[in-house]
């Protein structure tokens, strides 16, 4: 197995645990928070095409498809506050856009050598990405943290565990 693999390895396994915790619920237990604390989950899905869509796009220029006029500002800090359903996308959207965004990182790291990967980021990333392999295989890894709190969404809506 190459670098390349390992990594795809972890973008798949963030797909497959995400999209799993995702495909029963609704858009509008999507607009739930786990708890008060938390963002809602339809704010974290967002966040994450946003953050996968700046760093991939950050490491390869060039290789991400735009994100739709007024997405990247819709998926804000300043947002996460809001609980009003009409000022995000909907479930369809963000997982649609999620593929598109996923299938370019996808097509990205299937470009890249083993040097290109030990590459520094730009110094912007190099606090949770100090190089390009990083950078990629930060994704898998950031989609199994939120759905940590999808999980527990989940049990609060009185699902059972899928894992």
């Amino acid at each position: 197995m190459n670098s390349r693999e390992a990594i795809k390895l972890s973008l798949d396994m963030g797909d497959m645990v995400g999209l799993m915790y995702l495909e029963d619920m609704t858009d509008e237990e999507l607009m739930q928070r786990p708890d008060p604390a938390c963002n809602h989950i339809n704010w974290q899905i967002g966040h994450l095409i946003s953050s996968e869509h700046q760093v991939i796009e950050g490491v390869a220029p060039g290789s991400m498809p735009a994100l739709p006029e007024g997405f990247a500002e819709r998926y804000t800090p300043e947002t996460s506050k809001s609980d009003d359903a009409s000022a995000f996308d909907s479930k369809e959207t963000l997982l649609a856009l999620h593929r598109q965004m996923r299938a370019a990182t996808l097509a990205a790291l299937e470009k890249q050598t083993d040097e290109s990967l030990d590459a520094e980021t730009p110094e912007s990333m190099r606090g949770y990405a100090p190089n390009v392999g990083a950078a990629f295989n930060l994704h898998g890894n950031h989609w199994l943290m939120h759905a940590g709190q999808w999980a527990v969404l989940r049990r609060k809506l009185g699902r059972p565990p899928l894992f």
